[in-house]
């Protein structure tokens, strides 16, 4: 991936450097500076929100959230692990506020739990499927980015991504059930599970 888009990096700067010789060097600097002050908006952006996130992990928000997540996380994943639900309500909770990159240690760590697991492919395949779906309740990446590049009314995407975000979700979360069906639990793995989670084996 990296070799491709070295090659269209380099095959764009020649065709502007033949083309048009004297825009190059300003369309260079201001594709630079542009993509600075994005950066550092986005920053800003990401250092609030984790913020906050920090505050309302201290002050037991987040875990009044996981524990509203937690009927539909064991449902849609198909686990009864505890530290596996904590993960993976952390990591849909984030996903929710559009804050992707501050999910994605709890996605690995929910992913790493979800190898174990009875339903591994299915419950793999779903925390993909929600994750690159994932419903925005407040799409703040993307507000940063327009705020940063001087939009006029940022947060008018709200409504419009809460829509298509909650459709995209549902459709990959039918078509995952569909193609990759759960296994019926098996009662002897389940039992070997809750021996091992008590430190009986």
């Amino acid at each position: 991936m990296n070799i491709l888009f070295t090659s269209v990096f380099i095959l764009a700067n020649f065709l502007l450097l033949v083309l048009n010789p004297d825009g190059f060097l300003p369309a260079l600097l201001d594709g630079a500076s542009k993509s600075a002050t994005l950066c550092l908006s986005l920053i800003a952006t990401y250092s609030v929100w984790l913020g906050l996130m920090e505050v309302w992990k201290q002050s037991g928000i987040t875990k009044a959230v996981s524990r509203l997540l937690k009927p539909l996380t064991k449902k849609l994943f198909k686990t009864s692990d505890e530290e596996t639900i904590d993960a993976l309500c952390m990591n849909l909770s984030v996903n929710l506020l559009g804050i992707s990159g501050a999910g994605t240690p709890y996605g690995i760590r929910s992913a790493q739990l979800l190898d174990k697991s009875e339903n591994a492919e299915y419950a793999s395949a779903m925390l993909f499927v929600v994750n690159a779906t994932s419903i925005q309740l407040i799409p703040t990446s993307i507000i940063g980015i327009r705020v940063a590049l001087g939009s006029l009314s940022p947060a008018d995407i709200v409504i419009p991504t809460l829509i298509t975000t909650a459709f995209s979700t549902i459709i990959g979360i039918i078509l995952t059930r569909l193609l990759i069906p759960p296994t019926r639990k098996n009662r002897a793995f389940h039992i070997l599970s809750t021996q091992k989670a008590r430190g009986q084996v």
